[in-house]
Order: structure tokens, then C-alpha cells, then sequence
């Protein structure tokens, strides 16, 4: 009788899994750079990279603001995320609109005409930001309140008062335009061409920039310290009640913080693109890990490169698209435009190309699952074989593989894989296991044959009918779950077709 391997050796299988990670991680990695290089190959070829040699110190400031407002954002994001309520933030969004605006209309009433501009600018500021705060936390009230009342779903909640609110500051900014300036572009789409325009006229740090700094900082901040307390409240806010955590007070003080920090960027990104910032990267993240902590730092990461590769896009976008097209009028777009479109372009590739989510990710991963089970399925066939002292041939054990697996090519495929791997060493026309092939086999015919006396201890089936069964989870059986069957069987020798178990 075949023995199986020692419990402490690392079984072939284990080995195989760990160089099919590793070798995915670096297909990933040159896929990566392939893009990257071929991005700069095309720019150099079509000498779009030209427009860049122009880069001076107010591209510099456009994308130190596009940083800090994207980086900002994406961490409550990240919670948004997570939580469900992506949603939550656009609402949030649109809906200090009307804050903003009546704030901006407070601060010119009380102020009067012979105000001071330093203090003024203060003063307003600190109103828009109670204002924006106040309306924010308030849609989120009204939404409960709506989804409560009204007994309507929660989306539709939000929908209703958002687009209320929204709606409401457009009336009011469009009504006071003219008595009061307010530039509805700018709070809409932002203006960070203005804010680097600032720096240069001054010679000074903008305030935008260190509004969106502070806003930055308190984020990370508060992450920091109330991690343990966020990531439970977001994933199960139940348990953190039950722990004594007030999972109500960290939700309230989320969107708190989220409308702070879109208030802080609506300077520089307006109140519709900065959704895109809130969501897009955390969204991205999350394709990517399945941890939090990792999730944030990538969110992070992928929102900073947004923006400094958003900004080059505005200026080598013209000559690399608009001139071949024969549209010569257009100097450079937006950037913040840019960056929201660079943004939704690293979640398309997300989408595809994630490790372990992305589309053609699990598509790959599947296939490795069908060559792994058919190999498997080799390795276990020869070690029947064995047992019964029959004919290891070639042609035999590949028919008796054809009742299984109608794809033949897989067959091949994964016979050709064991002999590489020396699993299985070629004779003439025979198969033979070598030692490592042997204590794969042997933990899948063990696995076998203990599923099958695990179902025939619990449930009343006939023998003919376990086979079935155990042949599909011989394949997801690991060292642990062999351990607890037979600890759970006892002193097994034998499955309950009398055959030994390895």
C-alpha cells in the first residue's frame, strides 16, 4: 500500500499553488509595465511628450492641489465604500450646494460693503464650511428620516432629498448671481487653473491648498486612531454595538468628515467631480485587496497617481488626439476633468485585470482550477492504478481521463504539466509516479476515500452513490480538513468499499 506523505514535508500541490501565485503576481506586475511602456511609446513615436517640456512652476501647483483634494478624498471613500453608502457621498455632495450658497449670502449680508478682504475671506470661508457641514449631516437625517416615514428603500430616500437640496442651491445661486458674484462654473467644476494662478500673483501657498492640506491631515488622523472602532462599525455595525461602540455616532461622524472634506476640495474640483474623487479610487482599492488598512494606503496611492497623470493627459491630450482629428483651436482641457477620467480609466483596468476580482483575473483563475483538477485527476487515475496492479499506459489512462473530462486537450495539457513538475516520469508508452508524484496522489485518493466514509458515517446513502460526491471534493480537501475527518472517522483504515485509505 502507497503511504501518504509526512505532515510536515510541503506537499508538491502546495509548492505548485505558491509558484501559480507568484507567477501571477509577475504576469500582473509586466502587464502593468507593459501598459506603461506602451503609453510612452506611443507619446514619443507620436511626439505628443512635447507639450510637457513646457511644465513650470503653475503646473506644479495645479497638481499639488489635485493631489491633496484626490488623497483626501478617497479616505472617508474608502469607508463609503465599504459601508454600502457610495451613494451617501454623492448626496452629500449636491446637497451642501445649498449650504455653500447660503452661507457665501450670509457672509456678504453681515460683512456689508466697506468689509475687510483678509477677514472677509475667513469669515466666509468659515461659514461655507459650518454651512456645507450643517446640510450635509442634515441630507443624512432627512434620508433616514424619508427612508423611516416613508417606508420607501433607502436609495430611493437618498434620491428624494439630494436632488431637493441640489436643486434648492441652484435656485438660490442662479437667484443671487447677479446682486452677489458666484461663478456657478466654478462651484460646480471647480477651477484649480485659478488657485495656481493665485500662487503665482502672490508668490504665497494658496488657501485652497492648505484647506485641502488640514483637511488631508485630519483624515489620516482620525483613520489612525479610531481604525479598530471604523473598520468594526463598518463592516458589522451590530457587533460593535453589542462590543460598546456607538456604530450611530461614527456613522454621523463620517458623513461629518466626508462633507467636510468635500467642502475643502469643491475649490478646486466644483461639487459634481468630486465624486469621482470620494468613490472612484476607494472603489478601485477594493478590487484590489481584501483588506482595509491596505485598501486605504492603496486608495491613496491610486488617487495621487490620478492626478499628476491626469494633469500631463490635459496637456498632451490636445496634440496626441484633437490635432490628428483636425481640431486645432484647443490648447490644453480641464484638468480636474482629466483627472476624473484617469480615475475611471484605473478601475476599468481594475475591473479586468484586479488579482483576485478582476474579470479576466477569474476567468485565468478558473482555468488554473480545471488544469489543477485534471492533474489531480491524472495523479489519482495512476494511483488506482497502482493499487490494482493494472496497466499505467498512456492511451488507458487517458480514455478512463475522457469519461471525466470531455475537453481531451486538458487531459494532455495537465499530464504534460505532471511531467515537468517530475510528478510523473514517461516509460516507453507506461506512466509512473515518481516519490513527489506519489504524496500528491496519495492526499488526493486520501482525501477520496475519507470524504466517502465521512458521508457514509452521517448520511444513509448507498455505497454507489458516494463516489460522485467525494470525486468533486477530493479537489478542495486540504491538510487541516484531512486532520479533522479523521479525527471526526477515528482509527479509519479503510473506506467503505474496503479499499485502504493512504
Amino acid at each position: 500500500m502507497m503511504t501518504g506523505r509526512p505532515k510536515s514535508a510541503l506537499t508538491v500541490v502546495q509548492r505548485a499553488r505558491r509558484k501559480s501565485d507568484r507567477l501571477s503576481t509577475w504576469c500582473y506586475m509586466f502587464l502593468a509595465v507593459s501598459l506603461l511602456f506602451s503609453v510612452i511609446g506611443i507619446a514619443v513615436i507620436s511626439e505628443a511628450w512635447r507639450p510637457l517640456m513646457k511644465w513650470d512652476a503653475i503646473d506644479n501647483t495645479m497638481v499639488l492641489a489635485s493631489v491633496l483634494v484626490a488623497v483626501a478624498c478617497s479616505v472617508p471613500g474608502c469607508f463609503l465604500v465599504v459601508r454600502k453608502q457610495s451613494m451617501m457621498g454623492d448626496a452629500i455632495s449636491h446637497a451642501a450646494l445649498p449650504g455653500v450658497v447660503i452661507a457665501f449670502l450670509l457672509a456678504y449680508m453681515f460683512a456689508g460693503e466697506d468689509h475687510d478682504a483678509e477677514s472677509f475671506e475667513t469669515i466666509k470661508r468659515s461659514m461655507m464650511f459650518g454651512g456645507a457641514v450643517f446640510v450635509g449631516v442634515l441630507c443624512t437625517l432627512l434620508t433616514e428620516s424619508v427612508q423611516r416615514l416613508g417606508r420607501v428603500e433607502g436609495n430611493a430616500a437618498l434620491g428624494v432629498v439630494f436632488t431637493s437640496l441640489f436643486a434648492i442651491g441652484l435656485l438660490l445661486m442662479r437667484a443671487k448671481a447677479d446682486d452677489v458674484h458666484i461663478d456657478p462654473d466654478c462651484v460646480l467644476y471647480g477651477s484649480v487653473e485659478n488657485i495656481a494662478l493665485e500662487a503665482y500673483l502672490t508668490g504665497q501657498i494658496p488657501s485652497a491648498i492648505w484647506v485641502n492640506a488640514i483637511a488631508l491631515a485630519i483624515n489620516v488622523f482620525l483613520v489612525v486612531l479610531l481604525f479598530k472602532e471604523l473598520r468594526i462599525s463598518a463592516f458589522d455595525p451590530t457587533l460593535a454595538t453589542t462590543v460598546g461602540i456607538n456604530s450611530r455616532m461614527l456613522h454621523y461622524g463620517l458623513m461629518t468628515v466626508t462633507a467636510i472634506t468635500l467642502v475643502a476640495a469643491f475649490e478646486t474640483v466644483g461639487s459634481i467631480l468630486v465624486v469621482a474623487m470620494l468613490i472612484a479610487p476607494a472603489a478601485t482599492a477594493y478590487l484590489l485587496t481584501d483588506r482595509l488598512s491596505w485598501m486605504i494606503v492603496l486608495a491613496m496611492i491610486i488617487a495621487a497617481a490620478a492626478a499628476v497623470v491626469g494633469h500631463a493627459s490635459a496637456i498632451v491630450v490636445p496634440d496626441l488626439v484633437l490635432r490628428p482629428l483636425g481640431i486645432n483651436s484647443v490648447e490644453s482641457v480641464s484638468s480636474t476633468g482629466m483627472t476624473a477620467t484617469v480615475i475611471g480609466g484605473f478601475f476599468l483596468i481594475a475591473i479586468f485585470f484586479a488579482p483576485r476580482h478582476g474579470t479576466v483575473s477569474r476567468a485565468l483563475n478558473r482555468v488554473k482550477l480545471a488544469i489543477r483538477i485534471a492533474e489531480e485527476d491524472v495523479l489519482g487515475e495512476l494511483f488506482r492504478r497502482v493499487e490494482r496492479r493494472d496497466t499505467t499506459a498512456t492511451s488507458a489512462v487517458l480514455e478512463r481521463l475522457g469519461q471525466l473530462h470531455r475537453r481531451s486537450w486538458l487531459n494532455r495539457f495537465a499530464l504534460r504539466n505532471l511531467v515537468s513538475a517530475d510528478a510523473v516520469r514517461r516509460d516507453d508508452d507506461a506512466l509512473h509516479l515518481t516519490e513527489e508524484g506519489v504524496l500528491w496522489a496519495g492526499d488526493v485518493v486520501s482525501s477520496h476515500r475519507l470524504w466517502e466514509s465521512y458521508m457514509s458515517k452521517h448520511f444513509a446513502l448507498d455505497d454507489d452513490h458516494l463516489h460522485e460526491a467525494a470525486e468533486r471534493v477530493e479537489h478542495f480537501l486540504d491538510d487541516e480538513m484531512r486532520s479533522r475527518l479523521r479525527d471526526e472517522l477515528g482509527d479509519v483504515d479503510v473506506d467503505p468499499h474496503g479499499r485502504d485509505i493512504p
